[in-house]
């Protein structure tokens, strides 16, 4: 791969940095509020491919002026990624709701620890694993 290639596709280059962050923190941790700031994280960088292969260089809006040749960028990924963010905000506020509920039945939001919880309330204090 050339330097060329590689300055030439850095849109694509953030989305596998952001998505991969976004997954380790998703993987690795316990803590649900950071597995929820792992997942949009991770939907940030859909975002940004999806917008990224909308994008025509030189392309501009496509508004119809008679006679011209003009370039046009393609706006229906832009369309969708801008539904796709009201949804994303929603989804985030019902997960964050869901771990605040979490919260006030267990105690904790620590992912081990919820379990802990619930294998001694199904098989009680002395149960083996």
């Amino acid at each position: 791969m050339s330097a060329e290639f590689i300055l030439g596709h850095y849109n694509y280059w953030v989305v596998i940095v952001l998505m991969m962050a976004g997954l380790y923190v998703v993987v690795s941790r316990g803590n649900l509020v950071k597995k929820i700031i792992g997942l949009n994280i991770f939907q940030t960088s859909v975002f940004l491919l999806y917008i990224s292969m909308g994008k025509v260089r030189g392309g501009t809006a496509p508004i119809e002026i008679e006679g011209t040749g003009v370039i046009y960028s393609n706006p229906l990924p832009h369309v969708l990624i801008l539904t796709a963010i009201v949804v994303g905000v929603a989804t985030t506020a019902v997960g964050l709701a869901i771990i605040v509920r979490i919260r006030e039945a267990y105690g904790t939001i620590e992912e081990d620890e919820i379990l802990k919880i619930d294998h001694i309330l199904d098989f009680g204090e002395g149960a083996q694993d």
